[in-house]
């Protein structure tokens, strides 16, 4: 359920972060506790503001930065310090109330880490896995090419040559991205370049192969 500030009265509400943390916890990000502690008056927090619109070309939600005014316990109090491009009935200004369930981004460092951080990383997986509800079957780490990479290439294990060299085939994503479809392979993203896995189903587990 994604609640809202102002039933009834407004043609926008706010998303609940939390929600969709806990609905997406490999891809979507939210501040920690620890950081939505530190809010002082003076900062920001970036607010998911959804609305209906008749016009098919706009979104359904516009992501604004509201800067606080004040605090108390969970709630908070700010003034919006962005023009919404879509929503017509609020403007740069408007005061905001919000609770900390609604916070997707701070204006302060995080002395937290997110968690999701670490599935930031970019892999090379098939459209089976990604796209058509196949599950890994077979998964090897390589040398990263760049920064991005984290050198796992993940596969659903019976990919012809064929299908390997379509390029519309392969995507390169985030791990996030793979584990929202199948995270049985948790477990396994920290193994070192070299490492290749296989499911084996009479073990109901994978299992560590040889290149």
């Amino acid at each position: 359920m994604l609640l809202t500030t102002n039933p009834g009265d407004k043609s926008w509400w706010l998303s609940d972060a939390q929600e969709l943390a806990d609905e997406f916890p490999y891809t979507f990000h939210k501040p920690s506790p620890e950081a939505i502690a530190l809010l002082q008056v003076g900062d920001g927090v970036k607010l998911i503001f959804r609305f209906e619109s008749n016009d098919p070309e706009a979104p359904n939600a516009e992501r604004m930065w509201v800067e606080i005014t004040g605090t108390s316990e969970s709630e908070f109090e700010g003034t919006l310090d962005n023009d919404p491009l879509h929503i017509t009935d609020i403007s740069s200004g408007d005061p905001i109330h919000f609770d900390a369930r609604h916070i997707i981004q701070v204006s302060i460092v995080d002395p937290v880490a997110a968690k999701t951080d670490q599935f930031l990383p970019r892999c090379f997986v098939t459209s089976k896995v990604l796209y058509d509800g196949v599950k890994i079957g077979y998964l090897y780490r390589e040398t990263p090419d760049n920064e991005e990479d984290s050198g796992w290439r993940i596969l659903a294990g019976d990919e012809t040559d064929d299908y390997m060299n379509d390029a519309d085939n392969l995507h390169f994503v985030s791990l996030g991205a793979v584990l929202r479809e199948d995270d049985r392979i948790l477990a396994l993203l920290k193994a070192p370049a070299g490492s290749s896995f296989e499911w084996h189903e009479a073990q109901q587990a994978f299992v560590a192969i040889e290149n």
